[in-house]
């Protein structure tokens, strides 16, 4: 954990929201300091936040600046680069299409393309970050193996990968989100390049697109040209705390996938050893304080980072966009443990003391 969260982290282990407290505008005004002191700590210039509850957005707020350089304020509607966020719109697509009967989850990546490096690798395996052992699945954390996924989507859907992904972001009203960076460079015929009313649509959110920046110190934010230019499985995704907000009430509400299929993909598969693996299909898994805990991270040094993290019991996710690397970068959260995140760990503390 970066060294000047860790007081700040621990003070708040010891200070929970008080049962017998309010739990509304207490809860979110508390949160709110924290998020702030956080993101001064971390050196984020601009962060978007979200509470979503189990029918609608609870709260949101912005904080500091998407474009330093101009002193344009960050708002709930400034799309952000969601990196590793991508994946969970990736695997909503294959499990959309494992509902239907159109996509076996257990089948090899290998039926779908050739010179794969991992031919027999199935479905599942690369969608929960597991390899197989003698022994059973064993947890390695590589989100390029999602890329091995873009023919069987195009195979379920008929569409490119970002058609596909368009399609599911037009369906949700996610007005200013983009899949990637160059989808209004793309022409006709080229496969997945957008109607006009699309390219207008993205064209308007880049225009918006909270400016990157590496920290290098209190006070020492250097705007920085992405390093995401296209779309992958696993990133060049771009949205807004108000895009993914939908994105999680047409989660809730079964618009996207069913309860069941939710409920499997939030289930880790077994493993090697006694401990349960840390990843299901799309999604983190562990628990808290004996309650599920959902989460997903995205991060690209020196540029940005995000953070998801749901509690389902409680109907409630937190959603976190930022400008910097300042969310995730100094935290282990690929090894599977969100709590190493103060950020993460606020949150759960508010709504699970």
């Amino acid at each position: 954990m970066n060294r000047f969260l860790l007081p700040f982290a621990l003070a708040f282990a010891v200070a929970p929201l008080s049962a017998q407290q309010p739990a509304g505008d207490l809860l979110f005004a508390r949160f709110e300091r924290y998020l702030e002191a956080l993101r001064l700590q971390a050196g984020i210039p601009g962060l978007s936040a979200a509470i979503i509850g189990p029918a609608e957005t609870a709260w949101e707020r912005s904080f500091g600046l998407e474009n330093v350089e101009r002193a344009m304020a960050a708002r709930p509607d400034t799309p952000f680069h969601l990196d590793g966020l991508t994946q969970m719109f990736t695997a909503t697509l294959v499990l959309r299409c494992a509902e239907e009967g159109r996509l076996d989850l257990n089948a090899p990546v290998g039926r779908f393309a050739e010179g794969l490096p991992e031919p027999d690798a199935t479905i599942a395996q690369v969608l929960s970050h597991t390899v197989p052992t003698p022994t059973g699945a064993v947890y390695a954390f590589r989100p390029d193996r999602l890329e091995w996924l873009v023919p069987a989507v195009q195979a379920c859907t008929g569409d490119s990968f970002r058609g596909s992904l368009a399609g599911l972001l037009e369906r949700l009203a996610m007005i200013d989100a983009v899949p990637g960076p160059d989808a209004v460079t793309l022409l006709a015929p080229v496969q997945g390049s957008p109607a006009t009313p699309a390219v207008e649509r993205f064209t308007s959110a880049l225009s918006r697109l909270a400016t990157s920046y590496l920290v290098e110190g209190p006070g020492r934010a250097s705007p920085v040209e992405h390093p995401a230019f296209t779309l992958g499985a696993s990133g060049g995704l771009l949205a807004s705390v108000r895009d993914l907000a939908r994105f999680d009430l047409a989660l809730k509400s079964g618009v996207l996938l069913t309860s069941e299929t939710l409920a499997v993909s939030w289930s880790p598969p077994p493993g090697a050893g006694p401990q349960p693996l840390p990843h299901g299909l799309g999604w983190f898994v562990q628990t808290f304080n004996g309650q599920k805990v959902v989460w997903q991270f995205g991060v690209m040094p020196g540029a940005s980072s995000s953070l998801v993290v749901m509690v389902p019991a409680r109907g409630l996710t937190l959603v976190l966009l930022a400008n910097s690397d300042g969310l995730a970068l100094s935290f282990p959260l690929a090894a599977g443990d969100v709590t190493v995140s103060p950020f993460a760990r606020s949150f759960l503390g508010l709504v699970l003391p």
